[in-house]
């Protein structure tokens, strides 16, 4: 199940004058979209695309700050009408999800297919949100399905028609085939799924590695993931893809600020902390750049993430452009050793963490865009 322009529903449902209007959310005009209702994507708006390029493509917009709060609210009313249906859901985002509802159409005395229009309308009438069903017999094609009609998409692909279903699809497709992905594939001459099956599984993996073995399955709609509720989490990330190539220093600044914060907020909400920070860039060329250190103790801190990745962007020697950035955290452990001694060094590291925990305290009773940093909105 996937929710439709999630952030921008929630916003229309709360300010019922919205309703008929392009929405965007995102920050100021040297900010990004984060994402934009239907209105305003059928003037070509995307997210994160420079708010400036919205702003040019849909003067009209009214954009609306991110409010976290209310978003995690709605999806944990979400999660909990998925969880009345099966006991294994995979949420992949606040707004999207796996549920495997194998075995349940004996205790609800309907097939899977029905419990799923319920659902959605139930979303629809409780919560005034809506969402896209894709229905399958594996995850990959679970996910294709619930982008085939957005938004309120309800598509099943069956087992048997699997194979006559992909047969002439393009392999931008498959979850995770971008454009340099793509590149690769139509230098090999691969540009559908039967293009891929006229490759022996050898061959493919040779060409592209563990990537060519899995498209091997994928072309045949094989996929033996698991959906499952309590995997552990080995790390924490948050990526943006700019719509424009960017090696403006201060945008890239602000950009690994907020994406340090969505990060620790994710770690303090589910009470971990981590050991080692990424900063991930991809350049114009799509060439990857990947940095990483080791802190002497763990972090979930908002202020240390930033600044450690800020280092790690200071030591890369490239300015750019960059299409992406990203910001991560791994090694992670509980967070009852959290932040303990903090930068010896640094002596404003002690007063920037009491100032990060009350605006934490702040944001849980006033919402998260109650109080933010003005580095968050270049």
């Amino acid at each position: 199940m996937d929710c439709d322009a999630f952030y921008a529903s929630v916003e229309k449902r709360d300010n019922p004058e919205l309703r008929d209007r392009p929405v965007i959310i995102g920050g100021g005009k040297r900010g990004v979209v984060s994402t934009a209702c239907y209105i305003a994507r059928i003037k070509g708006v995307r997210s994160a695309m420079p708010m400036f390029k919205a702003l040019q493509l849909c003067p009209e917009a009214v954009v609306v700050r991110p409010r976290m709060a209310a978003y995690v609210e709605a999806s944990r009313a979400i999660r909990a009408m998925m969880d009345e249906l099966t006991p294994d859901v995979e949420p992949l985002s606040l707004d999207e999800a796996f549920m495997d509802l194998t075995g349940t159409e004996a205790l609800h005395g309907a097939p899977p297919a029905a419990m799923l229009a319920r659902l959605v309308k139930r979303m629809e009438d409780e919560l005034g949100l809506t969402g896209s069903i894709g229905l399958s017999h594996n995850k990959f094609l679970a996910k294709v399905a619930s982008d085939l009609d957005k938004p309120r998409g309800f598509s099943v692909i069956g087992k048997a028609e699997t194979a006559a279903f992909l047969h002439d699809k393009p392999v931008s497709l498959i979850w995770g085939v971008g454009q340099a992905s793509q590149a690769a594939l139509e230098k090999a001459g691969i540009r559908t799924f039967a293009d891929l099956l006229r490759w022996e599984k050898e061959d493919l993996t040779r060409r592209f590695g563990a990537s060519g073995t899995r498209l091997w399955h994928l072309a045949r709609g094989e996929d033996r993931r698991r959906v499952s509720a309590r995997a552990p989490v080995k790390s924490l990330s948050n990526e943006t893809t700019f719509f424009e190539d960017t090696a403006d220093p201060d945008v890239l600044d602000g950009h690994i600020w907020r994406l340090a914060e969505k990060v620790a907020a994710r770690a303090k909400a589910k009470d971990i902390a981590g050991r080692v920070v990424t900063l991930k860039l991809k350049r114009a060329n799509f060439a990857l750049l990947s940095r990483r250190v080791s802190l002497r103790e763990p972090t979930q801190s908002a202020d240390t993430l930033y600044r450690t990745a800020r280092r790690l962007f200071d030591q890369v020697g490239d300015k750019g452009p960059y299409r992406l950035i990203g910001v991560g955290l791994s090694q992670l452990e509980d967070d009852a050793q959290a932040d303990l001694s903090g930068d010896l060094l640094d002596p404003g590291a002690a007063a920037r963490r009491r100032a990060e925990a009350a605006t934490d305290a702040i944001r849980a009773r006033f919402g998260a865009d109650a109080i933010i940093k003005g580095r968050a909105l270049r």
